[in-house]
């Protein structure tokens, strides 16, 4: 366990700089279209077609927001608050919003590269590493660590967190409650993708929407203290709290890990079902994912951490273990913190409203999962391949149960080094591969006002590779020529 975390440190101290580098950079060479293309992206969510091969921007959004939205919201919050103090949530947002150009970037490359493969839109940062940089061998890289991270070490997290919540809520023994998430998981992934998305299209937006609401309700009964929890986050942030003053660097580095573990900008996990969006410009899909950050980190992150703060329901510990301070005495920090802000308006109640939505979130994050890693053995194989497959979601079931039932802070460790290893991988290689992706933005913002619908011709704009975008473009002087009607 010491060996994982003196991994996860020198794997994530860096991270850190580099993922907000990054983020301010793009921000600034996409000039802050987080807020100038805000519009936009609301207006996106409605566009897009779904087909054989793709599917609406909306379906990819919610597909992304699945692998978004996990445990990360509730307990990856929790932890971040006991571990940074309560300026944490404040580096969070910037984080948010940095990071919100990061993935407009990577999701804008998704689409540039993506391929039709066996009849289905598939892409991601393999796909993008090859095409964009020449590099198979990176591809292959990227595919590998992403299959290790999705189907070994990250399931464990989520199944671990159900578990634990449950068995807190109503006294399920873990290996019972495993079980049950095995059995339903298994029988989302054996439908394939079209049940991953129906599923992930309809059970998304609704339980993000009702956990917002329950937090709305506390901090409306709590509405006399958000004030001073706003002063509270911001002043501890800046170092300028009597009490936190002196963990500004925690509150950075916790507070920008567990938001790239919530929002995963950067690591590249929603490149995946970004590109199988049947759009008519890669910037589409990119501005959809741009907000999507927002509805994870700024919306859902943001209602978990100031229900936590305004009812005082949070300790706060130094790296050597010192209490700072020490609201809920013996409470571990998680979902717990969540579970006593709830029980201040509803006595017993946040218990099983914790455990639902804490299982709602997590198990949609693991059929994302299992998306991600069916997209990167696609990649691997060149193809799609039956038996690999099935050894895919044995293997995944597998580590689901065994997080289920093994110890919180191992599974963290090892999914912590996970994710930092393909955002090493993804984030450095964007730096590479920016010019597509402004290029691509340009386009957007030049067809945008001159007052068309965008559509994407990479050969005009120099963009080599995109093999499927030029098809398409064939497809349509064929159809022009035979008098039909192109449709996007």
């Amino acid at each position: 366990m010491d060996l994982l975390v003196k991994i996860n440190e020198w794997l994530w101290n860096p991270l850190i700089v580099l993922s907000l580098g990054l983020g301010l950079f793009l921000t600034i060479r996409t000039r802050v279209l987080q807020v100038r293309r805000l519009p936009d992206m609301l207006r996106q969510l409605r566009g897009g077609s779904s087909s054989a091969e793709g599917i609406t921007s909306f379906q990819a959004l919610a597909l992304t927001l699945s692998s978004r939205i996990g445990v990360g919201n509730i307990a990856g919050v929790a932890t971040a608050i006991y571990a940074g103090g309560p300026g944490a949530l404040f580096w969070m947002g910037v984080m948010a919003f940095l990071g919100g150009a990061t993935a407009f970037v990577e999701s804008t490359l998704a689409q540039i590269y993506k391929e039709r493969v066996g009849g289905q839109f598939r892409g991601g940062i393999p796909y993008y590493l090859e095409k964009g940089l020449g590099l198979r061998w990176l591809g292959v890289v990227a595919a590998v660590t992403a299959v290790s991270l999705y189907a070994v070490l990250a399931p464990g997290i989520q199944s671990n967190n159900i578990a634990a919540s449950f068995e807190g809520a109503f006294g399920v023994p873990t290996w019972i409650t495993g079980l049950v998430i095995v059995a339903a998981l298994g029988f989302i992934v054996l439908g394939e993708r079209k049940r991953i998305v129906g599923f992930a299209d309809k059970v998304v937006p609704f339980m993000a929407a009702a956990y917002i609401v329950a937090a709305v309700v506390v901090l409306a009964v709590n509405i006399t203290e958000l004030p001073e929890a706003v002063t509270l986050v911001v002043s501890s942030a800046l170092g300028l709290d009597s009490v936190f003053g002196g963990m500004v660097g925690a509150a950075i580095a916790w507070g920008v890990r567990r938001a790239m573990f919530s929002n995963v900008a950067g690591v590249g996990e929603g490149t995946y079902g970004s590109a199988a969006a049947e759009v008519s410009h890669p910037a589409k899909q990119g501005l959809v994912q741009c907000f999507s950050i927002y509805v994870d980190t700024l919306m859902v992150c943001m209602a978990t951490g100031f229900m936590i703060i305004v009812t005082g329901s949070y300790n706060v510990a130094t790296a050597g273990g010192e209490m700072v301070v020490n609201h809920l005495d013996g409470v571990e920090a998680g979902p717990a913190y969540t579970q006593t802000a709830l029980d201040t308006v509803g006595a017993g109640a946040g218990g099983p409203v914790v455990a639902i939505a804490l299982a709602l979130f997590a198990f949609t994050t693991l059929v994302a999962f299992y998306y991600i890693c069916d997209t990167s053995l696609t990649y691997l194989l060149r193809g799609t391949n039956r038996a690999a497959s099935m050894v895919l979601k044995l293997v995944l079931l597998g580590m689901t149960f065994f997080g289920a039932v093994q110890a919180a802070d191992l599974i963290w460790a090892i999914g912590d080094v996970g994710y930092a290893s393909l955002a090493w991988v993804n984030l450095v290689c964007l730096l590479f591969l920016l010019k597509p992706a402004l290029a691509a933005l340009r386009d957007y913002d030049e067809q945008r006002r001159a007052g068309v619908d965008p559509t994407f011709d990479p050969v005009r704009l120099g963009i080599p590779h995109a093999d499927y975008w030029v098809a398409r473009q064939a497809e349509a002087a064929e159809t022009d020529a035979a008098g039909g009607v192109r449709r996007h």
